[in-house]
């Protein structure tokens, strides 16, 4: 498909979906238009068959991603329309494959709530992350705290709310914040190879191991054992599963081929 706006970049390499955000000499930060855009591009990857898993990441090397155009929070005519505004957050937390994040620069605000709402987090060396809405007198509102604190813990989320400083990529390693750091000319490269991975193992399995992992988090312990029992049901009676044990018994790779 072709994006929407101009800012808006997609490329399928195999079963791998890459989206750029791309207006780099804004540091990548989100227009309304683009916003649209990103959200619709996310939709497409996420039903489209050939799509396995997807890798999200900023154009150029200073910025992933600087969060909403600030310019452009003052266009909305009340803040109920604010409130009701369509949100790329909710998009890539509504997609049911697998989402990276390759962070290569700046992540801040939205920008962190972004990679937050990603399964998994992979950044530069050079990349730092901030909250920074309470400098301008608000706070995030797609999922930052809740996120934050369930990926960082209570303490360093506030360390990151309350002041709105940034945090370098080693801390956000430490922390928990990443999954791992990689040099900025290959971050790319690593991100997809991930994502290969990911989409060479039986797709229904890995969509449910993401909606198993979300369970995780919000049932109590009792509630996503159970859960979990009946998705592994599920996924047991699938073509692929029954495709995996066969290759398994001769052998071979096996062929999935989502059913």
């Amino acid at each position: 498909m072709q994006p929407a706006s101009p800012n808006i970049r997609l490329e399928v390499d195999g079963h791998v979906a890459i989206i750029t955000i791309d207006r780099p000499e804004k540091l990548n930060a989100v227009t309304p238009e683009m916003s649209y855009a990103l959200v619709e591009v996310i939709e497409w990857a996420d039903a489209a068959d050939e799509v396995r898993a997807i890798v999200l990441t900023g154009a150029g090397d200073r910025a992933f991603c600087a969060g909403s155009d600030i310019r452009t929070l003052d266009t909305y005519a009340t803040p109920w329309e604010f409130r009701n505004r369509t949100d790329y957050c909710d998009a890539i937390r509504d997609a049911r494959k697998p989402v990276i994040a390759a962070i290569n620069g700046y992540a801040f605000g939205g920008g962190l709530e972004t990679t937050l709402i990603c399964d998994i987090r992979l950044a530069s060396t050079t990349a730092s992350f901030a909250a920074p809405e309470i400098k301008l007198g608000w706070i995030g509102g797609g999922g930052m705290s809740t996120f934050l604190a369930h990926s960082i813990g209570p303490s360093n989320a506030a360390v990151m709310l309350m002041t709105g400083d940034p945090i370098d990529a080693e801390t956000a390693l430490r922390w928990g914040l990443v999954s791992e750091l990689v040099a900025p000319d290959r971050l790319i490269e690593r991100a997809v190879e991930l994502a290969r991975v990911i989409a060479s193992r039986p797709p229904i399995a890995a969509e449910t191991a993401k909606a198993n992992l979300r369970a995780a988090f919000n049932m109590t312990q009792d509630e996503a054992m159970r859960y979990e029992r009946d998705l592994q049901t599920v996924t047991f009676a699938t073509e692929d599963a029954h495709e995996g044990r066969a290759a398994f018994a001769e052998k071979r790779a096996g062929v999935f081929l989502r059913r």
